[in-house]
């Protein structure tokens, strides 16, 4: 059985109920935290400890592509790259499923860990956030994603734009420019990604300042979720790091290579895909958004999308995207 609105089940007493059944005993305490694909909870224990609980978002990943991910962070955990992996239960295994009022829900629990977004405007934080990709990096080199998603031009830019005409969501007023600017975009992306011969690796794929946590105790960054991990270029983990002119950028990706570049080479050719793949994150988006409208979440969080003038901003971000593609890339000088 499925449900416009799954999420709405996960009442307080039905989490608990669900935690206790595959061995976690709650004392009653519940703390939804924020997330909007899935839904994640910081749980009390009786015995004094603390879980956080992610519910996976009802047919989004299949149990094959969430072990990947599992077994990605275990991978990372081992090599003493600062990754929270979700625990083993007590059934031996990290995944497990409650049915709840006919809802099938996939559910895995991870150790309660704090920390703060880092400060990206100190060069060190930078250099710091370098080494910790490249490491992570190295472990997602040594092997390949079998059953998840690859970040590239036809499943994050095609199948999306697919995705929106098929739930007629846009105004017909904006509908006409923005699938032109789109497919315009979507083709400067498909050139661009032909001209750059890139390895794929496993990536955590969404690696922005908001999925990073900082600590100050000299532990530095590291992340508790692997939730979007791709198969893609290692520019992916890297670009989303920059922020401001282009000369800042270059200051700042100049820094995060300087890290990267003690454990891990970095193929320069990659920077060419930067506003290509910033290209496919918009039209990714706004997919990701308009098939989630019928969570309750979504209208309450981002209550600027969808109407005229949102199709109409991202048709001007659009165009622009595509004068920058055509652009020559961020000098290469500079990271040296």
């Amino acid at each position: 059985m499925t449900s416009a609105h799954p999420f709405t089940r996960l009442t307080p007493q039905a989490v608990l109920d669900a935690l206790d059944a595959v061995g976690l005993r709650g004392d009653g305490r519940l703390l939804q935290l924020n997330s909007y694909e899935n839904r994640v909870f910081q749980v009390m224990l009786e015995d004094g400890g603390a879980v956080v609980a992610k519910f996976y978002r009802p047919g989004r990943w299949s149990d094959a592509q969430i072990e990947e991910e599992h077994r990605f962070g275990a991978e990372l955990a081992a090599a003493e790259v600062p990754v929270v992996p979700p625990l083993r239960l007590p059934s031996g295994q990290t995944l497990a499923h409650a049915l709840i009022e006919g809802e099938a829900f996939r559910l895995a629990a991870y150790p309660r860990r704090s920390g703060h977004g880092p400060e990206l405007d100190q060069p060190e934080t930078l250099r710091w956030l370098g080494r910790f990709i490249a490491r992570l990096h190295a472990v997602g080199e040594q092997r390949v994603f079998e059953q998840r998603r690859t970040l590239d031009a036809a499943t994050f830019g095609h199948a999306a734009l697919a995705r929106l005409l098929d739930l007629d969501q846009i105004p017909m007023a904006q509908l006409g420019p923005w699938r032109e600017s789109c497919e315009q975009a979507l083709a400067a992306v498909d050139q661009a990604m032909a001209a750059v011969p890139t390895r794929m690796l496993r990536l955590h794929g969404d690696c922005h300042p908001g999925n990073i946590l900082w600590r100050d105790d000299g532990e530095g960054p590291h992340i508790v979720d692997l939730d979007d991990a791709v198969m893609g270029p290692s520019i992916q983990d890297l670009w989303m790091l920059l922020s401001g002119s282009p000369d800042a950028m270059r200051g700042q990706m100049a820094a995060v290579l300087q890290g990267y570049r003690q454990f891990r080479d970095f193929d320069q050719r990659e920077l060419a895909l930067i506003e290509p793949l910033r290209t496919l994150r918009m039209v990714h988006h706004s997919a990701w958004l308009a098939e989630r409208w019928s969570d309750p979440a979504f209208p309450a969080a981002f209550p600027w999308f969808g109407n005229a003038g949102y199709w109409g901003q991202q048709t001007v971000q659009l165009r622009e995207q595509v004068e920058a593609m055509a652009q020559p890339a961020l000098d290469l000088d500079w990271v040296d």
